[in-house]
């Protein structure tokens, strides 16, 4: 049994915390709630079986992690936690011309050799696409994936959290601060040193701050989103699709009318909270241009969050270089509620010397802090 502290909260510093405290070890989680969580604004698309990203080394993260929600939510109903915030739902790829919806069908075809939890596929005239999305626009064609999901980050969270809880891990809101002592770093939490065997930093665009005094050079990047809600009368959406339109813009439903749309992509910030006219606006346009039948829709809210990214934008764990009890997992981008809570899992397994379904050499840190 060790003494484990992680500093960041977020979905995969609360995987992290579930699965390390599940295997019996003295966990305590400190989070800043810093303004600007890329867990608690994200949008929850589970589809990563049609992306377009040539790394493989992604790609495999990506499926796995897809793969493991239905053993992960099982897991969470037999200690008690049921409003996990996941449903299967289906993801509907849609595009304006035929050829290239057809192209698409034939890559989850192949694909699905692979990924069984794609499910069925199903190409979709517009007419056939109507039945499924109603507000969306005539022009598009359409493949169904059956095994397409949604995620409410906060709430998947917040269930990971309460089910640590219940294997004893311990909860702080507060700053984290590492100081250096000889070989090995230390954590004060309001100036006073918190004991620990290992330091697990899941911190996500916070972390070059975290560390500056001992690695100056950290390449992880903060990017910004902004992801609006809106709600809509006289529909039952909780059993529509997610919608993955060509480009970086989506359409994800959720119950009772509330409809979430985004993303922008933004890399000049300085992490500014602020929802933006221009950010707001190309949110909106596209996702009216996508869907007129949300026209009339209420704009609840816009929610701004920091995505972590590494160089190639591929996800990082392992030993923070120079400190063999310090460990880190960083870069989850815009997939992290795809990966999160799967490389939770794995990082945990990497501390405590368990078997993997990951190989960490393919999700090196080094790149991090290579001049």
């Amino acid at each position: 049994m060790s003494d484990i502290i992680i500093i960041g909260g977020g979905i995969l510093g609360a995987s992290t915390a579930y699965h390390l405290a599940k295997l019996g070890n003295n966990v305590t989680v400190i989070d800043k709630e810093e303004p600007g969580s890329a867990t608690d604004a994200a949008a929850g698309i589970i589809c990563p079986w049609i992306s377009q990203r040539r790394n493989k080394v992604w790609y495999s993260l990506a499926v796995k992690g897809a793969g493991y929600y239905p053993a992960l939510i099982h897991e969470l109903k037999q200690d008690g936690i049921t409003n996990t915030g996941y449903k299967k739902t289906g993801a509907l790829v849609i595009r304006t011309e035929k050829k290239q919806a057809e192209r698409l069908f034939k890559l989850a075809e192949e694909r699905q050799a692979d990924a069984k939890e794609i499910g069925a596929i199903s190409f979709l005239s517009p007419n056939q696409i109507a039945k499924h999305m109603p507000v969306l626009s005539e022009q598009y064609f359409g493949v169904h994936l059956e095994g397409g999901a949604r995620v409410d980050g906060k709430l998947l969270k917040q269930s990971l959290i309460d089910a640590a809880k219940k294997y004893g891990a311990k909860f702080h809101v507060g700053e984290a601060k590492l100081k250096n002592n000889s070989s090995h770093l230390e954590v004060l939490l309001n100036d006073e040193k918190m004991k620990a065997d290992q330091i697990v930093l899941t911190n996500g665009a916070w972390l070059p701050d975290l560390i500056k005094a001992t690695h100056p050079i950290c390449k992880v990047k903060a990017q910004k989103a902004q992801i609006s809600h809106i709600h809509v009368k006289n529909h039952e959406t909780d059993e529509w699709p997610v919608v993955i339109p060509a480009g970086t813009k989506y359409i994800v439903p959720f119950s009772n009318g509330k409809i979430v749309v985004g993303t922008t992509h933004e890399d000049e910030h300085q992490f500014n909270t602020n929802v933006t006219a221009k950010g707001l606006h190309e949110i909106l346009h596209q996702a009216l241009h996508i869907a007129p039948g949300l026209a009339k829709a209420e704009l609840v809210e816009t929610k701004v969050g920091f995505r972590p990214a590494a160089p190639n934008f591929l996800p990082v764990f392992g030993r923070l270089p120079g400190y063999q009890e310090v460990y880190l997992a960083n870069g989850l981008g815009s997939s992290g509620l795809t990966t999160g809570p799967f490389l939770g899992k794995e990082l945990a397994a990497f501390i405590t010397n368990q078997s993997m379904e990951l190989d960490p050499n393919d999700y090196n840190v080094s790149c991090l802090f290579e001049e």
